[in-house]
């Protein structure tokens, strides 16, 4: 009886609807492809980011530590009296801090999900154009069998090179397997491996015409979804080149970095030596929340938490495989 692959998607699939849709770790392994409890998906993030903000909460922590010291010797480290005035204060500062944290991350997950949407178009347009290629363009010689399911190679070839050229990574031996070696010599040299692929297969589709294996309409309708790739591939480039403007990022870790140096001001009379320990634990939750924008406005990369486009790229290269096996 033949075993069920756990690194199918599909499977993985199944698994998901096995432990319901509310499961945690059922959705986690569905997207990721990784099968973990839920405690280590909870902490997976942290493991990315701690790293980086972790100097952040430990000189929070310290600061707060030393407000405790000084309160201890009797200096006047403390507010003096809290007030209305004070109160409200600290209150429009953390309504000010709230807003634009919640217009940083939600700028983010926009490109985050604009940056899914395109790569699940692409998906859907590669589909699209292997389908009606293979069915609309006649085959006249043995040899156009060939060269048809070497262009549905292409098609799997640019999603493979829209990933790198995204990724500003050199073009490597999965390419090279999907195309010829004289096509892949020429993407070597090429600045724009991408589109230069959507060009090879925009030529062979009018080259097709010119050979009358299809007409003039059924050409328009087949540019038309190569022009969808470049649209696609446009799009994609529009997210990673224009980056959310700095001024954001350094406004809100202005803030962040008011705030932790008052904040200890105003608990230091209540906590005392808890002061520290508080601080760094705020310190820890606004920097973690900055820190997911900064982990998603970006969504193209090899982060945990970036898009999976390794995972969609071989389900772009697993449906044209299995279009081009039933079709023999």
């Amino acid at each position: 009886m033949k075993q069920p692959n756990p690194n199918n998607k599909r499977e993985r699939w199944k698994k998901y609807l096995g432990k319901g849709k509310n499961s945690f770790s059922g959705k986690y392994h569905l997207y990721k492809g990784e099968k973990l409890n839920w405690f280590q998906i909870s902490l997976r993030f942290e493991k990315e980011a701690l790293p980086v903000i972790l100097p952040s909460i430990i000189f929070y922590g310290c600061y707060g530590f030393l407000i405790s010291l000084l309160y201890h010797f009797g200096f006047p480290v403390a507010f003096p009296d809290k007030n209305t005035a004070t109160i409200n204060a600290v209150l429009s500062f953390n309504i000010g801090l709230t807003l634009l944290l919640v217009f940083r991350t939600n700028t983010a997950h926009e490109r985050f999900w604009e940056g899914r949407k395109l790569w699940g178009s692409l998906v859907n347009t590669v589909r699209n154009l292997a389908r009606d290629i293979w069915i609309v363009i006649k085959e006249k010689s043995p040899s156009d069998r060939l060269e048809k399911e070497a262009t549905l190679r292409l098609l799997v070839a640019f999603a493979v090179a829209m990933k790198l050229h995204l990724r500003a990574e050199p073009v490597n031996d999965d390419l090279a397997a999907l195309m010829s070696s004289n096509q892949y010599l020429k993407l070597q040299d090429t600045n724009h491996p991408p589109l230069q692929i959507s060009f090879w297969i925009g030529t062979y589709l009018q080259e097709q015409h010119d050979r009358n294996c299809f007409n003039i309409y059924q050409l328009t309708a087949l540019q038309n979804l190569v022009d969808e790739l470049v649209n696609i591939l446009g799009g994609c480039e529009r997210i990673l080149k224009t980056p959310l403007p700095i001024i954001y990022s350094m406004r809100l870790r202005q803030l962040i970095l008011t705030y932790c140096l008052i904040l200890p001001l105003d608990l230091v009379d209540d906590f005392t030596w808890w002061t520290g320990l508080i601080i760094a634990f705020v310190s820890f939750t606004l920097l973690s929340i900055e820190e997911i924008g900064s982990e998603i406005e970006e969504p193209f990369g090899h982060d945990a938490s970036d898009l999976p486009l390794d995972d969609i790229c071989n389900t772009i290269r697993r449906d044209v495989e299995e279009l081009i096996r039933l079709a023999r």
